[in-house]
């Protein structure tokens, strides 16, 4: 059988070429996570890793190599089984949270395995029961339809905060452009603006490579001494299996599997329904046929993740990044899951790819993918106000969890106030109650 057949290319109207071009794009544009989890856990200085409470020494290379492993093996299960353009790997958020409290003395490691396990057993439950599913189809359609366009924000967000082209310590402000990083950031948002206007296919994976090539000269991109190289396996035991019951009972545990909990759901929830929104998958009424096999790979892959030493695993918003290249199919996931396998033995060759060449393609997809908001209907006001406040809380909050949970709840309050309770699903009240806890304790 033939990768054309076996995944569906020409019936999605792409090429092989194209699902590979796609595959590596995606990589490209989340490679960061290598780079980014070993930090929220272990800290950003020079120590080669962290000790938590119970005296277990926590390697940042260790967290690396599993990270990299674990993408790799979920990302080939969404290709295979979802056959969709998905790339999966540790979601951000709960590894910083877990990260500050380990490095604070108030939870394990162990413990915070524990916590995400348990999180991705529920996750499980609910995924093969259709419960996500339902809860997905009773969201208002202009709810869905404006996911897309707050992951759109959001991206642009983290392109310009990623790049220094923007500034958001002390309130929105213009980066420095008197830095190398920044100009050449700049540079790759035009590079890759000019390629798509004269329809050159891959336009955001040169603009990277490119940029990436360009920062050599002025040290923004770092040489590593070597390319290639074999990790050091032995910390990884310290990481995988590892299991803390001791505290494990405590108040807190409550509060931190709730927030783990919702976060991974709406996040994940967003990035399917946005990345699927553009690449043309959702039905007339907004959802995406058989959602729950990439809800179930997801599921899958934060329990395989919290074994292997991994925080939540979570759906990658900068799929939408391969979608925008052309990739339709299981094979731009497979592409990038390769990607990841490779990483673990040529990690200085990935790693060494900066800020200033992702962030342009991150901007660059955020402005592409707003371009939904146009399909909302404004001829309600009691419609429109919830995808108008999810959209503001996405960007100036800078939570894809945090927008759409604010959303649902601004939708309720205007149908309610406005007299329309009727309106509202039952389950849309009961779902209600969790997210005002999300605020409350998040």
């Amino acid at each position: 059988m033939s990768l054309a057949s076996m995944f569906k290319i020409t019936e999605r109207k792409s090429s092989v070429k194209t699902e590979i071009i796609a595959g590596l794009t995606t990589f490209m544009t989340m490679a960061y996570i290598l780079i980014v989890q070993p930090g929220a856990i272990c800290g950003y200085g020079p120590d080669a890793g962290i000790t938590d409470p119970a005296g277990v020494f926590i390697s940042k290379e260790a967290i690396m190599v599993t990270c990299a492993l674990i993408s790799a093996v979920i990302t080939l299960l969404m290709g295979f089984y979802a056959n969709l353009p998905f790339a999966l790997s540790t979601g951000l958020g709960s590894n910083f949270m877990f990260g500050a409290l380990i490095a604070s003395g108030e939870c394990t490691y162990g413990r915070a395995m524990l916590i995400t396990l348990i999180s991705g057993i529920i996750f499980v439950l609910l995924s093969a029961f259709g419960i996500r599913d339902l809860i997905v189809k009773m969201i208002p359609k202009n709810i869905k339809i404006s996911i897309s366009t707050a992951i759109g924000f959001f991206i642009a967000y983290v392109g310009f905060k990623n790049t220094g082209i923007g500034t958001f310590t002390d309130g929105i402000a213009m980066g420095d452009f008197t830095q190398p990083a920044v100009l050449l950031a700049v540079l790759g948002l035009l590079l890759i603006g000019v390629l798509t206007a004269y329809k050159v296919n891959g336009a955001i994976l040169i603009g990277i490579v490119v940029i990436t090539v360009l920062g050599i000269p002025f040290g923004v991109t770092v040489l590593p001494e070597q390319f290639f190289k074999v990790p050091d396996m032995s910390a990884i035991s310290n990481i995988v299996f590892n299991f803390d019951a001791a505290g494990f009972l405590a108040p807190s545990t409550l509060t931190l599997m709730f927030i783990v909990f919702v976060g991974d759901f709406f996040s994940t929830l967003g990035t399917v329904l946005g990345v699927a929104g553009k690449a043309g998958m959702l039905d007339k009424d907004g959802n995406l046929p058989e959602i729950q096999k990439p809800f179930l790979v997801d599921a899958i892959g934060t329990c395989v993740g919290a074994m292997f030493g991994c925080t939540t695993i979570t759906t990658y918003v900068e799929s939408s990044a391969g979608v925008e290249a052309g990739g339709r199919t299981g094979l731009t996931a497979i592409t990038t899951a390769v990607m990841f396998l490779l990483t673990i033995f040529a990690s200085p060759l990935f790693l060494m790819i900066p800020n200033a060449a992702t962030g342009p393609a991150l901007i660059f997809v955020g402005f592409l993918m707003i371009s939904g908001f146009a399909q909302v209907d404004f001829s309600d006001f009691t419609e429109a106000f919830g995808p108008f406040v999810m959209i503001m809380f996405t960007a100036f909050a800078g939570s894809i969890a945090a927008g759409i949970s604010a959303g649902i709840l601004a939708y309720v309050f205007i149908k309610v106030a406005t007299g329309k309770f009727k309106d509202v699903p039952v389950g849309m009240y009961i779902l209600a109650i969790p997210l005002i806890l999300y605020f409350i304790y998040g």
